[in-house]
């Protein structure tokens, strides 16, 4: 049973519904089609962090978009 964990920034640029619905269909087709797996049994989370909770460079991701970045 595959079990794909997506982590993505919450907030204003978070996905909405439907993006979420199309990434999971993607993952769960793309596993089918290259690993044979079993779409029933192929398990997708998506997980929304807070993007004073994600840090790149150092730097918070609330404070890289302030900074334009």
């Amino acid at each position: 049973m595959p079990y794909v964990n997506i982590k993505v920034t919450g907030g204003k640029e978070a996905p909405d519904a439907a993006q979420k619905a199309e990434l999971i269909q993607g993952v769960t087709e793309l596993l089918r089609r290259v690993l044979g797996k079993n779409p029933e049994t192929t398990v997708v989370v998506i997980d929304e962090v807070d993007t004073d909770n994600w840090g790149i460079g150092g730097k918070s991701v609330s404070e890289r978009r302030k900074e334009g970045r």
